[in-house]
């Protein structure tokens, strides 16, 4: 599947997961992400959709123990971010999200790195739980714990819906954000926007 443009109606059995939209990752932040702010006003678009339809929310967040693998201080490839407990970790704070999300952390292991946010998580647990059967996937990095999280999500079976107008990319090499797009439609995510979206009220 691909890119698509007819109107998409929310229904019972979806779920829409925010990936990683932390204030480190944010224009600012230790690691930002190149304009990874505009992704917040899109976003909030589709929180209001989903809490009006009465779906669920969940949002992954990084949450490093401070000597993280990932690190460049322990040989990893990143400066230091989103340490468990600090203001670079929380969740964007112009995000409009549900009293009721649910917030999965990942990468809390000191010794292993985690971009998907199914990686040593409960998050399919908590899908499965909720009778989750689509989902739908924005945030930050598109060519990093985007595309891990969409082709998680493909792998166990989930239709997974790429909001494509609410993801942004570190593209450490030119390009990477657009190649990881072409990826996710190639593994059978379907690409939407904010305008396709219809809420049927519960």
């Amino acid at each position: 599947m691909s890119s698509h443009t007819h109107p998409i109606s929310l229904q019972t059995g979806d779920a829409l997961l925010i990936v990683d939209v932390q204030s480190d990752f944010l224009p600012g932040g230790s690691l930002a992400v190149p304009r990874g702010d505009e992704v917040i006003a899109v976003l909030n678009g589709y929180l209001a959709a989903f809490q009006q339809a009465g779906l669920p929310v969940l949002a992954t967040r990084d949450w490093h123990p401070s000597k993280h693998c990932s690190f460049l201080p322990q040989g990893g490839p990143w400066p230091p971010h989103c340490v468990a407990g600090s203001a670079g970790a929380n969740l964007a704070p112009g995000l409009k999200l549900p009293a009721d999300v649910i917030v999965i952390s990942k990468a809390t292991d000191r010794s292993r790195d985690a971009y998907s946010g199914f990686e040593g998580t409960e998050l399919d647990r908590l899908l499965r739980e909720a009778g989750v059967r689509r989902l739908f996937i924005g945030g930050l990095a598109t060519d990093y714990c985007v595309l891990n999280t969409v082709g998680d999500a493909l792998k166990l079976g989930y239709q997974t819906v790429l909001l494509q107008d609410a993801v942004r990319a570190v593209d450490v090499h030119p390009g990477d954000g657009a190649r990881a797009m072409g990826q996710m439609l190639e593994r059978g995510a379907m690409a939407v926007t904010l305008k396709q979206i219809r809420v049927v009220s519960p």
